[in-house]
């Protein structure tokens, strides 16, 4: 999975695999994969449609939840009901989610006051259930039996403090476990010393309340920029085999998951061989189809819901988009006035791929009105967009626009353009962190004109989240206008 999928949490339930991962603000969100063989993956459901409705989801008034949102979420089963626990940095809140139908059931959720930062759940063998969490200062807190709320009275206590000596990022990302007699805390930290790149640890305990020894059991990148695999937890097969799901990051694209496999020496995890990981190893688990994580859409549904590969940049306004007003393609009107795609409501994503990816679609540009902006980008804070600009009296423009400066699209190259139909693609290319995205147009379909310049993509911790192919379509002057998009063509290079 050469794409962003981060902060991957993995359990098994009989033969089948389950992983969530952070959406940030992105919806619906928290997506949940299901995979046979923890190789291929195959989206199955979201833990929610939206997280909360108010002006900064809802990309009003100047506000955004940019890098925001759900973060690190946590995924855990018992007796027959699934549990998933995140953070929210804006809302100060921590959320726990909770179902038994973990692909095709809605979510029941529960609220507590307060930031649970990097959260991980332990469900004991004792009914007893806690959330641990921190950075650097490491804390648990017990919750009540059905884990809606902080039991009253129960534990609620500083766990253990990470290491400070030479150390930039210290432990945080917990996944927690009880194994064999054992408590297993997993954290990541990043030293300032030696290859300076992020690194697993594992700390355990015959007590959940401590003391706990500490062990660092990955540091190693793959072969890959010094980029350290790290964050995340161990799951084991019906064979008995154990594996630890990591991520790494790389660059533009995001942050990739790592799936490695996992002994016992002494009760303590090692991953890999001679503290080095494997790239390339046999695992005793069923071969599937391998099921896409990006699609191609020609958006001929029969219901107004669109696949789940999609993904809204913050809450859509349900009234302003439709496939099937005219049947075949999806229909973005324009509501609220913005000044860039940033501030645009009702861009649909979906992920980019490694080590290159290319994007198009068609637009039909009748419904446009003066000043709607309509077209394809290159979702990051350091976007690149190419689509077009409708002037009044029916003129066009196609645009390839980028950052300004604080979210104002700078125009690149404008061209006059005259039909009521225009082609958009964009090609991406990740290869060895190049993270180069260009800009194309076409009249036809067929013969393509390049416009603008090259983008030099950059992953910034603003957004936190991977470049992503957007469908955009906003208005600059007056609202009611409308796109139509023909198709969404995806294709993925090697």
């Amino acid at each position: 999975m050469w794409a962003d999928v981060p902060d991957v949490d993995v359990i098994r339930v009989g033969p089948v695999f389950y992983m969530v991962s952070t959406s940030m603000h992105s919806m619906p969100g928290c997506p949940i994969m299901k995979s046979v063989n923890l190789n291929d993956w195959e989206i199955v459901n979201y833990v929610y449609d939206t997280l909360e409705d108010n002006v900064a989801h809802r990309l009003q008034e100047g506000n955004n939840i940019y890098g925001k949102g759900s973060w690190a979420a946590s995924l855990r089963y018992k007796d027959g009901i699934y549990y998933v626990c995140f953070s929210s940095n804006d809302m100060d809140r921590f959320y726990i989610y909770r179902t038994e139908d973990i692909e095709h059931g809605t979510w029941e959720r529960s609220v507590i006051p307060g930031l649970h930062h990097d959260p991980g759940l332990l469900l004991d063998d004792n009914t007893r259930s806690y959330v641990i969490y921190g950075n650097g200062d490491i804390r648990i807190r017990e919750l009540t039996e059905d884990l809606t709320a902080v039991k009253p009275g129960g534990t609620d206590q500083l766990l253990l403090e990470g290491g400070r000596k030479d150390i930039g990022l210290r432990i945080e990302g917990c996944h927690a476990y009880k194994l064999n007699g054992y408590y297993y805390l997993f954290f990541i930290e990043w030293p300032r010393t030696g290859n300076q790149r992020r690194r697993q640890l594992c700390y355990r305990s015959q007590e959940l309340l401590g003391p706990y020894e500490r062990k660092v059991i990955l540091d190693d990148d793959l072969g890959y920029r010094n980029n350290g695999v790290a964050q995340g937890g161990i799951v084991d097969t019906p064979d008995g085999d154990w594996y630890a799901v990591l991520f790494q990051d790389h660059d533009a694209v995001g942050r990739v998951p790592c799936v490695l496999p996992v002994d016992w020496e002494d009760d303590w995890p090692v991953i890999g061989e001679n503290g080095r990981a494997l790239q390339v190893y046999a695992a005793r688990l069923p071969a599937a189809e391998a099921k896409p994580l990006v699609i191609s859409d020609e958006f001929d549904y029969t219901g107004n819901r669109l696949a789940l590969h999609w993904q809204w940049n913050h809450n859509p306004d349900n009234g302003l988009w439709s496939v099937t007003e005219r049947p075949g393609y999806l229909r973005l009107y324009t509501g609220q006035l913005a000044d860039s795609i940033l501030q645009a409501r009702n861009t649909l994503t979906q992920r980019t791929e490694g080590p290159a990816c290319s994007a198009e679609t068609v637009i039909d540009l009748c419904g446009l009105r003066d000043g709607d902006r309509a077209g394809l980008a290159a979702l990051q804070n350091g976007f690149g967009t190419v689509g077009i600009a409708a002037g009044g009296q029916g003129k066009f423009s196609v645009n390839m626009c980028v950052n300004g400066g604080g979210g104002c699209e700078e125009i690149v190259e404008q061209a006059e353009f005259t039909r009521d139909k225009v082609y958009l693609r964009i090609d991406f290319n990740f290869r060895d962190s190049l993270d180069e995205a260009n800009f194309f147009y076409s009249e036809d379909g067929r013969e393509w004109k390049p416009i603008g310049r090259t983008l030099q993509m950059k992953y910034t911790l603003d957004h936190f989240m991977g470049y992503r192919a957007a469908l955009f379509n906003y208005a600059t002057r007056q609202s009611g206008g409308h796109a139509d998009f023909g198709y969404f063509h995806y294709h993925r290079l090697n």
